[in-house]
């Protein structure tokens, strides 16, 4: 984080020196809960440079939760915010494009990879496997486009009105409609931290963003009872009609395998269907999404943040 920290704070301030941005301009680093030693690495930084303000998470809520976290701390006196990670991947540089097709009339532009040529075999097919499968499922999302996006006032302040707690970010800004567009980078080896998303947790992200943007699972569920259900009705039309001419024969490895196809087709629905439910009671809940512990930093407000003084007792 320190050596992207030093990238991002270069970058700021070659963007005001050029008069891109204005000198108010911020970078706001969100720890989202972690256990390391983040939050005092933004600190510093805070301290080190007014441009740099930094906010904390209660506790670990996700990534989509720290991003969401962010854009709405902005949102009260930024025209526009960039969202990226400080692992060091995204091209920083690709800001001065994003930054030129807002002022052609953008209110989103989505940062998307040029290729995958840096990953591996199997985090690539299953990285482009994600998005086909989303995109299939019935989920608006770019392809190969994560979390690097640039996006207006304006977006953020009609962005307030999506209250769910399941969050998928790159699914949902496309539904809100405004005018975007797309500008492509190459992405880097990782220069800072670990990947926090292997296969797993990737397929994970899928699950939540299909079962919060789309319906479609439950009408394939439906589709596929009706087409179980008109096998069945074959098969009582062949058995009655197999007694009825007499040859009927006692077959018990037929009955296993109709049993196990059947009961196989109702579990993996009611998992689908659960899932659902599931999502629906976290909704229900309407928990917040997150909860800032701690600010950091000279605000563009004008309001200097500091951390509570920690109170000792004896």
């Amino acid at each position: 984080m320190p050596v992207t920290g030093s990238l991002f704070l270069n970058k700021i301030k070659e963007l005001i020196r050029s008069e891109v941005i204005d000198e108010k301009s911020r970078i706001l680093y969100v720890d989202d809960g972690s256990r390391d030693q983040t939050w005092m690495v933004i600190r510093q930084f805070a301290r080190m440079d007014v441009h740099c303000i930094g906010i904390r998470q209660s506790r670990n809520r996700g990534h989509q939760s720290a991003v969401l976290a962010g854009m709405m701390e902005a949102r009260g006196w930024c025209d526009i915010a960039v969202t990226i990670d400080c692992d060091g991947q995204d091209d920083i540089h690709a800001v001065d494009e994003m930054i030129q097709k807002y002022e052609e009339g953008c209110d989103v532009v989505y940062g998307v990879r040029s290729s995958r040529k840096t990953d591996r075999f199997l985090k690539r097919f299953t990285a482009e496997s994600f998005y086909r499968l989303m995109n299939w499922m019935g989920c608006e999302i770019v392809f190969n486009h994560a979390d690097y996006r640039l996006v207006s006032s304006r977006v953020l302040n009609e962005f307030v009105d999506y209250k769910e707690v399941n969050l998928f970010l790159r699914g949902m800004f496309p539904l809100i409609g405004f005018e975007s567009g797309q500008v492509y980078y190459e992405r880097m080896e990782r220069k800072a931290g670990k990947s926090h998303y292997p296969v797993g947790k990737m397929l994970g992200l899928a699950i939540d963003g299909i079962t919060s943007l789309s319906i479609r699972p439950i009408r394939l569920i439906t589709a596929m009872g009706i087409f179980v259900s008109f096998l069945s009705f074959l098969g009582v039309i062949w058995a009655v009609g197999s007694r009825l001419m007499g040859r009927t024969v006692t077959g018990w490895t037929s009955i296993i395998c109709i049993l196990c196809f059947l009961s196989g087709i109702q579990l993996v629905s009611l998992g689908v269907i659960g899932e659902y439910v599931g999502k629906t009671y976290m909704e229900a809940k309407a928990r917040p999404r997150y909860i800032i512990k701690d600010r950091i930093g000279m605000f563009p407000s004008g309001e200097q943040q500091e951390e509570p003084e920690k109170k000792e007792f004896e």
